[in-house]
């Protein structure tokens, strides 16, 4: 059999043995997965977030898997503060191989009448300027290394379709979708690849308004094929692939992780005759 027909082993291209992972929020939610995830599939953690006694936390998790942690706090929407992230990560392991960017919030909620520009400047500097900043100075780091690299950014279903009320919000993940695209785009000279989860409501800290409330998960439920919100431990798996060599052939995309809402939307406008015209 030619060299070329031999099988390779598709599990090792999901280990990151010897790769370095930047994990942005890594003290929560689906951060904090993502970061175990990596770690677990052999990859080193660089953690941010804003409070260090969280990110200890989960850095004691990552070692206990038997893999380095390095817990930086910051918070990404300081441009300024970027540097120093990127310094630590580097004094410590010496490369940057996984950039995740997952850090974000939203703080706009209601009409969007009601939207003020603090709100605004908030929202749009940690969910689109941060991820383009720190992106631009870790690609750059990989671009120097000369081995190439994976950004995983972590958008959301309401960048495909925005929920009532959260304008802002949607609106930012709608334009990290088109950030990915951009880099992607750029960096494929240097084999640096960019890609994007979308992830639909998940058990996080972050949308418990979305899922605490017992009617509003009921229709959530009730608009996914699968029946249920997601756990933030079915965002790593989406990560895991992003980030290793198992899609070594993928960049510029923007994964909708879901449940199969988006599907059933779909499936319903196609009933509606008037909106199919």
């Amino acid at each position: 059999m030619a060299d070329e027909e031999k099988f390779e082993s598709l599990a090792a291209r999901f280990r990151l043995d010897g790769k370095v992972a930047l994990v942005t929020g890594g003290s929560r939610g689906i951060g904090r997965a993502i970061a175990l995830g990596l770690a677990e599939a052999g990859a080193d953690i660089v953690l941010t977030s804003r409070k260090l006694p969280d990110l200890e936390t989960v850095a004691a998790e990552i070692q206990a898997l038997g893999r380095q942690a390095l817990p930086v706090a910051a918070n990404v929407r300081h441009l300024e503060e970027h540097e120093g992230i990127v310094k630590a990560a580097i004094d410590r392991f010496g490369h940057i191989d996984i950039l995740v960017n997952n850090a974000g919030t939203s703080i706009a909620y209601g009409s969007v009448f009601d939207v003020d520009e603090k709100a605004w400047d908030i929202t749009m500097g940690l969910n689109l300027k941060a991820i383009f900043f720190l992106t631009q100075r870790v690609t750059a780091r990989m671009r120097e290394q000369g081995k190439g690299g994976s950004v995983v950014n972590i958008s959301s279903d309401s960048g495909f379709r925005p929920y009532l009320g959260m304008s802002v919000y949607a609106i930012s993940k709608c334009a990290v979708q088109h950030l990915t695209a951009v880099f992607a785009q750029e960096l494929g000279q240097y084999n640096i690849r960019c890609n994007c989860i979308a992830p639909s409501v998940t058990r996080t800290r972050l949308s418990e308004a979305l899922w605490k409330d017992e009617g509003n998960l009921r229709r959530k439920e009730m608009n996914t094929t699968l029946g249920r919100i997601a756990e933030p431990i079915e965002m790593a798996g989406a990560a895991l692939y992003l980030a290793s060599d198992a899609s070594s052939y993928m960049t510029g995309q923007t994964l909708l992780v879901d449940g199969g809402e988006y599907s059933m939307i779909q499936d319903a406008i196609k009933t509606v005759p008037y909106l199919t015209k």
